[in-house]
């Protein structure tokens, strides 16, 4: 077998980069699509019983599923496994009831709030740089939300709650780092959305239509996929490559926001997005150069970037 050559293997990795995050962005498409009829947490339940399926793909050599449940430090595996199902229970709320552009603004608040808990938790020392990329973001959203001039509804918090429980799992992932396999770090978060979702959707049970649950179905499918290409593209390029990448799930956003929904991005919105995605491509930059990535905040299904450690990073 010929060998791909280093700029063809990271071309190939940013290329998968690219359609894995249209993958998610299409995901948060489909449950937005069903508009509420079907409860937050059946959904939730539903789509990730279905990402399941991408369960035999992130398997390595040597792993095996009941390592899904195995881990070094249960307190932090459990903690993992409760934030999983708030972050994507909130993230349906927050793209049900909000525009997909809005949705991501606060759901991409990750890196900030990653920041600020690496200092009180992991005792980072974070420079002026990284500050200014935390104070950034938090203006940004005070742009895009304007409170006082407009309402704001729970959506607004649940989004802002899946970006915290998605912060939470980066610093534990850091916490653990090499001493956790990377299975037990998704079956963490796996397994806590089917067990959370379950006991949560029973008193209020629907028969979804075939239509919605078609559409539940392609949210947790297209997750699934993108988790798999996640994977996929941190073989081929660096984890500092990719993970810029997720931004172009903001021009999916306002692009399906306006084609599918007639969302519309006005001149506030805009400005909110640009600093937010600023202070993250800034964050993301100083860890780059710290030598250390932040897992992509991967909207609806933010854990499963877990699944790829920096690492595993390689060249093929």
């Amino acid at each position: 077998m010929i060998c791909l050559r280093a700029s063809d293997s990271t071309l190939k990795g940013v290329l998968i980069a690219f359609a894995c995050f249209a993958a998610y962005s299409f995901s948060d498409a489909a449950i937005k699509m069903v508009d509420g009829r079907v409860p937050p947490f059946q959904a939730g339940f539903i789509g990730t019983l279905v990402g399941v399926l991408a369960v035999p793909f992130l398997l390595k050599s040597g792993d095996h599923w009941t390592d899904m449940v195995r881990t070094t430090n249960r307190p932090l595996w459990l903690l993992r496994f409760v934030c999983s199902a708030i972050g994507t229970v909130g993230s349906i709320v927050a793209f049900t009831h909000l525009s997909m552009a809005e949705a991501f603004c606060l759901i991409f608040l990750l890196p900030s709030f990653a920041t600020i808990m690496s200092v009180i938790f992991l005792k980072e020392k974070v420079g002026p740089k990284r500050w200014m990329a935390v104070i950034l973001g938090f203006i940004g959203v005070l742009v895009v939300l304007r409170p006082g001039f407009r309402e704001l509804s729970f959506a607004h918090l649940t989004a802002l709650a899946s970006g915290f429980t998605g912060a939470v799992s980066v610093i534990i992932y850091r916490y653990l780092g090499p001493s956790e396999k990377n299975i037990s770090m998704f079956g963490a978060g796996l397994i806590g959305g089917l067990v959370v979702c379950a006991f949560a959707m029973l008193p209020n049970m629907v028969m979804p239509s075939a239509y919605d649950f078609l559409l539940i179905f392609i949210f947790g499918l297209l997750a699934a996929v993108g988790t798999v290409l996640l994977m996929v593209a941190a073989y081929y390029a660096p984890a500092a490559i990719v993970t810029p990448i997720q931004y172009s799930q903001m021009l999916w956003a306002i692009l399906l926001g306006y084609v599918i929904f007639g969302d519309h991005v006005d001149l506030w919105m805009g400005a909110g997005i640009a600093l937010i995605v600023g202070s993250g491509l800034l964050t993301l930059s100083r860890e780059r150069m710290r030598g250390t990535t932040l897992p992509p905040p991967v909207a609806g299904q933010s854990e499963a970037a877990l699944a790829v450690k920096p690492e595993d990073d390689r060249k093929g």
